[in-house]
């Protein structure tokens, strides 16, 4: 027979409502045991709480142990002396066949009494999916144009056996995919922080920067190449070799071509559906006047055209 005992609302201690879904109480409990967990918390009765919310969780994690708790009905509060009906135990019990005394004896009075041996000897069993890691990995333009494969190395918690939390070094090769843009997360499965008892680690999202190139700018999926054109290349127009993360092409430039004109190679910015597209943006490149020639040439210029490059200014 069941004696009198504290009454313990599982919900109240992870904080969910009675109608909580699955899910709820999952997330309920998962946040908890961060909140709680010995090896981070600095609370008093951290290790205290810790238990109670893992042995919530084990009785309203298992739908017919819910099932069971809750016919005991709402009408109890924390704290208050409690005797369940007559013959519940025999019709709602899940105790293992292999319970002894001691083991009994370590369980909280109001957890053994319902469930008997649902917890593990001496503790209870924790189980929760590992925390998703969150890192950056930068790499050029040429690697989101073509796809690439990169090795980084990043240090990370770990749990060994004892439960103490170790931070250790880890090399991981990545598939950069072709047309990834800046911000963009790469997920890792499986490679965040190591779960508790039976539970998966979590994920490791990768977010996607662009390294400063010595050529090229990369805005969404487009990318922005400055090309030095000579004065007699803009002014008479010209056909010039410009370089592309796709490889060199021949560039047609207009005839009165000004600084800081752009020229649009439509589908040869980052790959993708659409793809993004290629700028060109014309500089003006002077010959520098370093010797009697080009000094003459320059003077021979400023004389014979007719040229104020500051007209529109009104001066």
């Amino acid at each position: 027979m069941l004696r009198a005992m504290e009454y313990k609302d599982y919900y109240e201690t992870l904080g969910v409502k009675r109608d909580a879904t699955q899910d709820e109480i999952k997330r309920a409990y998962r946040k908890l045991t961060r909140k709680y967990h010995p090896d981070v918390s600095k609370e008093s009765d951290a290790e205290k709480k810790f238990k109670e919310v893992g042995e919530a969780y084990e009785v309203l994690k298992d739908p017919e142990k819910r099932a069971a708790y809750d016919r005991l009905g709402s009408g109890w509060k924390s704290g208050q002396e409690f005797r369940p009906p007559p013959n519940w135990e025999e019709s709602y019990s899940y105790r293992d066949g292999g319970s002894t005394a001691e083991d009994a004896a370590n369980l909280n009075d109001f957890f053994a009494s319902l469930f008997g041996r649902a917890a593990s000897s001496g503790h209870t069993a924790f189980h929760a999916r590992g925390e998703d890691l969150h890192a950056k990995i930068q790499i050029d333009p040429e690697d989101s144009f073509h796809g690439a494969t990169r090795t980084i190395t990043l240090q990370g918690p770990e749990v060994d056996e004892q439960g103490h939390i170790l931070t250790r070094e880890r090399i991981l090769n990545v598939h950069i995919p072709k047309g990834v843009t800046e911000g963009l997360q790469i997920r890792l499965s499986g490679q965040g922080a190591p779960g508790t008892g039976k539970e998966a680690a979590g994920d490791l999202y990768l977010e996607v920067e662009f390294k400063p190139h010595p050529l090229y700018r990369v805005e969404g999926k487009d990318i922005y190449l400055d090309l030095p054109v000579a004065p007699w290349e803009a002014a008479l127009g010209a056909t010039v070799k410009a370089p592309t993360p796709g490889g060199v092409v021949d560039l047609k430039i207009p005839p009165g071509s000004a600084a800081g004109l752009k020229l649009r190679l439509r589908g040869r910015g980052l790959p993708g559906n659409p793809s993004g597209d290629l700028y060109v943006v014309l500089q003006i490149a002077l010959p520098p006047a370093d010797n009697q020639q080009a000094r003459e040439l320059y003077q021979r210029m400023e004389r014979e055209l007719p040229f104020n490059p500051r007209a529109r200014l009104g001066v």
